[in-house]
């Protein structure tokens, strides 16, 4: 009794909570869960003080009667509650919905063969508490599911009673992400998941190209799961939440606080804003954030579903109409259907104009559909409706608590099993569940853009095809596209009444600058430099970064910071990572984008084209007598003279047994292969070919003489008449496989690169400050060479004349300016340096600064080895041998064919032999002879042939041994004349 007093005076709620535990039957129900609750309050803590009555009161508490709601149990009734904050907007509707549902149930006695569906509904009035005791309540009164409660806070607190007790809690509402149906296997979402709506809000901010986002919401567990699923898909889609403003679920409390946080917003970069929150904080804020002039062109305002809820369910105030102007919000989808026209036709006489329809309205009254199919399917199944006491329950007692109260729905695991099979069509479309999450078919949403009172559908978005002007339903009878290009919305009217895409991000209004980081170099002082009378920063890279800012639409105040101590370059990379640790706000210079940079900052588009080149001192190449063997390397020279051997061999196989210019003694033979070969070099060979093939051969060679000589007259020309210079460094290989010592730039990135990825160790490095250090370096042979980029090395060649570049230029890059990663400048001051290009200024810009006309103009040329190399022709030379090849190939199958044909003519095994070496010979013997004698031999050999077989055949008639010789006349030549 002691404790009476102190809950009065310190925590009325816990006193009404200590009462619904401590008697031991539902007597005092009315009293606690009466609406008017605090007047309870109020009559006890006057009661309470009489200490003669707490008795009285004990007493009078216990006598109250039974409070017989329609939740009572019964044979002919099937109890379900919901529970639900009525003073809210989707309480009332809900209220209003679920109540048209059972009383349309109710009518229809084919649903639940002849039970009455009873629902109550418990009103939370804001407070998880009296969330708790509506469903303590409930689980006492034999309900076999509770629709509710509103928000996920509970919705999690709940769900472990549910899985206790085996009543499904089925919600609209309370749609966290978080709610997994493997920790809270009994409670089930009837709409779609903030996961889905989080996903539309972030594909919306990526088809606009933002990719900085403010998050404003209120400080409770659902509003802070849904914007922690909002960063994951933002930043799935390389965007990301900047800023996240929490603030406390009491606005009107907290008005200042409310203040303080948009004021700061204000104060940001980045202009979209989500504002995920409740329709009367979300309201208010609106408000507030239109009397900072938030409401402006230039922001973006994206609302979650709250927003949809207000304008469908009430007449907007008008100082609330003011300031959405321009606001984005979605709502759920709901295909348009006979069945939901008809039940919007009567919303206005269930309602009695109270209250207008929104989306969840729909959801509530297919949600109370929803348990009634599968109670119908439960008991159709042969199930009843029973409840028992939980044996957990039980063995813990809980004393003056009265836990035995709660029972068990024993048939809870088979109806939610039932509910998870539904498939049906209702006010809101196709609604059945799917996969392990419970997700339901195809969520979507519409987008909406406000204006003023008036609400404008500009498209959809779907789990199915994105972000569409056409319906979810149209696209789901098509085939899947979730390209780029497929991804459309209808013009938005933005905060402003601008139809212009808002740039998404400002430079913040707290009056700082921009802080650039810019080398304090002491070399190369045309590309930045400091004057030292007006301290001014000028140079190459500064004039191109102030050009590049005057084209953006808006103002960048910055200010320049030399880094480094004037005494020798500074470290690049040092005034790279300054950047990530907000040392500085950007960086302005040559600096050269390379991998390990671009891994911690984003840079604009290079303005410059850079790469690594070799700098070698030269000596001049004075002609010598020898000057006519320089065009062609040693190599080119073998290679040419073998191929003029192989063709003249070539030619003389072809034409041989056709050409008598090609016959004769073997050395008269071979002077006219050598003849033959080398007088096609000044086209001066006097023998025709007549074979086809060897025409073609010739043909080929001819071309390809044509290009060597074409080339080699080039070469000995600009030899003999070009000043030539020489180095025996030829490129960066050379250097590779020398160990001689190499310079290289202080500060500049080109020392980690020889060190790292070309394995040259750092002894042989060398650093050089200046390019005076540079030239006396390689005058006095410190070094062998130096490597640097190309600007440096060609600002340094204006003023040097015996120094020259060597190889050819080994890596490729740029200079570029550097910012924070994702920063929007680094894309804005890209366009503008790509409009710089196109305009010609940045040239005018490159010429000014790094363009120097000197007396090193006409003397430099580039010591390179002017020599043709066998590579050079490699082509050529395989195209002639694979002719040459191909002709003797088709020559010997044709000569094999001929052989084999006229093989019994020409072959007598008992003059020849019959070994391989005989046939060999005997086929040698026959592709030497001229084409017009082989054929009289071959007439020859058939009339010898045909005399042999006229003697034998009188042999035969005479019937003697005798011999009959019959003089056979020959024509023209003798057999001697075979020879030739």
């Amino acid at each position: 009794m002691i404790l009476i007093p102190f809950l009065l005076q310190h925590c009325p709620d816990c006193l009404l909570l200590w009462c619904r535990l401590l008697i031991p039957t539902p007597y005092i129900s009315k009293l606690c869960f009466i609406e008017e609750a605090p007047l309870m309050g109020s009559l006890l803590r006057i009661i309470m003080k009489l200490p003669l009555l707490w008795l009285l009161v004990w007493i009078g508490v216990s006598s109250i009667g039974v409070y017989s709601g329609e939740g009572n149990s019964g044979a002919d009734k099937v109890a379900i509650g919901a529970i639900f904050s009525l003073g809210t907007i989707n309480g009332k509707v809900s209220q209003i919905a679920m109540g048209a549902a059972v009383d349309d149930i109710n009518s229809d006695p084919s649903v639940l063969g002849g039970r009455m569906l009873s629902l109550q509904v418990h009103d939370a009035n804001f407070s998880g508490f009296l969330s708790i005791m509506g469903a303590l309540q409930f689980m006492e009164r034999d309900t076999v599911a509770i629709i509710g409660p509103q928000v996920s806070t509970m919705a999690h607190v709940l769900s472990h009673l549910a899985n206790e007790l085996h009543v499904p809690l089925l919600s609209f509402t309370a749609l966290d992400p978080s709610l997994s149906p493997i920790q809270y296997p009994y409670f089930v979402q009837t709409a779609a998941s903030d996961l889905y709506l989080m996903t539309a809000i972030a594909e919306m901010i990526s088809y606009f190209g933002w990719t900085e986002v403010i998050a404003i919401f209120t400080d409770d567990g659902q509003s802070r799961s849904g914007i922690t699923t909002l960063g994951d898909m933002l930043s799935e889609r390389r965007c990301r939440i900047t800023y996240k403003a929490a603030l406390p679920p009491d606005p009107k409390e907290h008005q200042a606080l409310l203040m303080d946080e948009l004021v700061k917003v204000k104060m940001m970069e980045s202009r979209v804003i989500v504002v995920h929150t409740t329709t009367l904080f979300g309201s208010l804020l609106l408000e507030k954030a239109k009397q900072l002039k938030m409401m402006e062109a230039g922001y973006v305002w994206i609302a979650t579903a709250w927003l949809s809820t207000i304008l469908d369910s009430k007449p907007l105030q008008p100082e609330l109409a003011k300031s959405i102007q321009g606001v984005l919000t979605l709502r759920p989808h709901t295909p348009d259907s006979e069945k939901k026209r008809d039940f919007i036709s009567r919303w206005n006489k269930l309602s009695n104009g109270s209250i207008g329809l929104n989306a969840y309205g729909l959801y509530a009254y297919d949600t109370v559909w929803v348990v009634a199919h599968a109670i119908k399917a439960f008991l159709g199944y042969g199930n009843n409706i029973s409840f028992s006491d939980d044996p957990v329950l039980t063995t813990i007692g809980g004393g003056m608590l009265n836990l035995s109260a709660l029972s068990i729905f024993n048939g809870g695991e088979q109806l939610l099993r039932v509910i998870l099979k539904t498939n049906m069509t209702g006010l809101t479309g196709p609604l059945w569940f799917s996969g392990p999450g419970r997700s339901l078919f195809n969520p979507s949403y519409d987008v909406i853009n406000v204006l003023g009172s008036q609400s404008r559908l500009i498209g959809y978005w779907s789990n199915y095809s994105g972000l569409s002007v056409l319906p979810p339903e149209v696209l789901y009878t098509r085939r899947q596209n979730r390209s780029v290009s497929s991804q459309n919305l209808k013009t938005v009217v933005w905060p402003g009444g601008s139809t212009t895409r808002p740039r998404g991000w400002v430079f913040p209004y707290n009056g700082r600058k921009l802080k650039i980081g810019v080398p304090y170099r002491v070399s190369y002082r045309d590309v930045i430099s400091l004057d030292n009378h007006t301290h001014a920063v000028n140079g190459y890279s500064i004039d191109v970064f102030s050009a590049a800012v005057r084209l953006l639409p808006y103002a960048v105040p910055h200010e320049f910071i030399l880094f480094g101590d004037g005494h020798k370059n500074p470290s690049y990379n040092d005034l790279v990572s300054r950047i990530t640790t907000n040392e500085f706000d950007a960086a302005v210079g040559d600096i050269t984008i390379i991998t390990n940079r671009t891994r911690i900052v984003d840079f604009t588009q290079p303005y410059i084209e850079s790469g690594l080149v070799v700098l070698a001192s030269v000596k001049k190449v004075h002609s010598s007598a020898w000057a006519f063997l320089w065009p062609f390397t040693p190599w080119m020279w073998a290679a040419t003279a073998a191929f003029f051997l192989l063709v003249g061999a070539v030619i003389w196989i072809l034409e041989h047994r056709l050409n008598d210019e090609f016959r004769g003694p073997p050395r008269e033979q071979l002077v006219t292969i050598l003849w033959f070969s080398f007088s096609t070099l000044f086209f001066a060979h006097r023998e025709t070919t007549v074979s086809t093939l060897g025409r073609m051969v010739l043909v080929i060679w001819l071309f390809v003489v044509l290009i060597i000589q074409s080339s080699y007259t080039a070469s000995l020309t600009s030899i003999l008449t070009v000043q030539q210079l020489s180095s025996t460094i030829k490129g960066i290989d050379s250097l590779m496989v020398s160990t001689e010592p190499i310079g290289f730039q202080v500060g500049s990135f080109a020392e980690n690169y020889l060190n790292n990825e070309l394995s040259i160790p750092r002894s042989r490095l060398v650093p050089l400050n200046s390019p005076e250090e540079y030239a006396d370096a390689l005058l006095r042979g410190r070094v062998a060479a130096v490597i640097d980029e190309r600007p440096y090395i060609e600002l340094f060649l204006s003023n040097h004349c015996h120094f020259t570049t060597v190889g050819q230029e080994f890596t490729k890059s740029g200079w570029g300016f550097a910012f924070p990663r994702d920063s929007p400048l680094a894309v804005d001051l890209s366009t503008a340096i790509l409009n710089l290009s196109e305009s010609g200024t940045l040239q005018n810009i490159s010429e000014y600064w790094l363009t120097k006309s000197g007396y090193c103009d006409q003397q430099s040329s580039r010591a390179e080895s002017g020599q043709l190399q066998l590579s050079n022709f490699i082509v050529l030379f395989l195209i002639c041998g694979i002719a040459c090849f191909c002709a003797l190939v088709i020559y010997f199958f044709m000569m094999l064919w001929k052989f084999k044909r006229h093989l019994p003519e020409v072959y007598d095994p008992s003059v020849h032999g019959s070994s391989p070496s005989a046939r060999l010979q005997t086929f040698l013997t026959f592709v030497s002879k001229k084409e017009d004698e082989s054929r009289r031999n071959l007439k020859r050999s058939r009339m010898s042939m045909s005399y042999s077989a006229s003697e034998r055949e009188l042999e035969v008639r005479n019937g003697s041994s005798r011999r009959v010789v019959v003089d056979i006349p020959v024509e023209g030549h003798d057999v001697s004349s075979w020879q030739h």
